[in-house]
């Protein structure tokens, strides 16, 4: 990933959301803002400090957090012990990427905020994209979906990952070099990154006439 990700944390229990931030600064390429605990609070941040994603819990001191949704133009998950399906339908009528019933572990979050990365790399910028690759990248969103992932990324599956840009191919040796390991592990992690749907593979014939793998991110 070539930018961190800013993640706002909005909860009204300091510890929460310290414990939260704490989480999100474990993942690389994200980076956690400073935690903010009430709704006015949150629009301030958000209006100055421009996250990417905020993560929001449903009761807050001075409104509803589900109120907020409409007046933030980020994207938003929300963080809640509200397990209501009311309130679940009513986030995710108003825009929320996602829903995580509190109390969750710190691998709950880090497998949405993996998916999360990687639905932005399936959508960058201003690129135009296809049905496919928009339906691919909704999916990828929930990891528990087909399309997604269910299982936690390594420390070197993450770095393979990484190093891989939206539209760019790269070969096993190209990857290995850039995340220092051998060519046999690059080729092992590649190889299992093509399997769960989050990386292609294509065959690419050089000067001497023999087929070499390049690999790019799923589009």
């Amino acid at each position: 990933m070539s930018e961190e990700i800013h993640v706002l944390i909005v909860d009204d229990d300091f510890h929460v959301a310290k414990l939260h931030a704490t989480y999100v600064d474990s993942v690389p390429g994200f980076k956690p803002l400073n935690p903010v605990g009430s709704a006015e609070q949150a629009l301030r941040a958000a209006n100055t400090q421009h996250p990417d994603l905020v993560l929001l819990d449903v009761y807050l001191p001075d409104a509803f957090g589900l109120d907020l949704l409409p007046t933030l133009d980020t994207d938003v998950l929300i963080l809640s012990a509200a397990a209501e399906a009311a309130s679940v339908r009513q986030a995710l009528r108003r825009g929320a990427i996602g829903y995580l019933i509190k109390p969750f572990t710190a691998e709950d979050l880090t497998q949405r905020l993996r998916a999360y990365a990687r639905y932005r790399r399936m959508l960058p910028g201003q690129q135009t994209v296809d049905q496919d690759t928009i339906e691919r990248a909704v999916r990828t969103l929930n990891p528990s979906q087909p399309g997604g992932t269910s299982r936690a990324r390594s420390a070197t599956e993450t770095a393979v990952l990484e190093a891989l840009q939206p539209g760019e191919q790269y070969s096993t040796m190209a990857v290995a070099r850039h995340i220092g390991v051998s060519r046999a592990t690059a080729q092992r992690y590649l190889s299992a990154l093509v399997d769960d749907g989050a990386v292609d593979i294509q065959l690419r014939y050089g000067n001497t006439g023999r087929p070499e793998h390049r690999y790019t991110l799923a589009q």
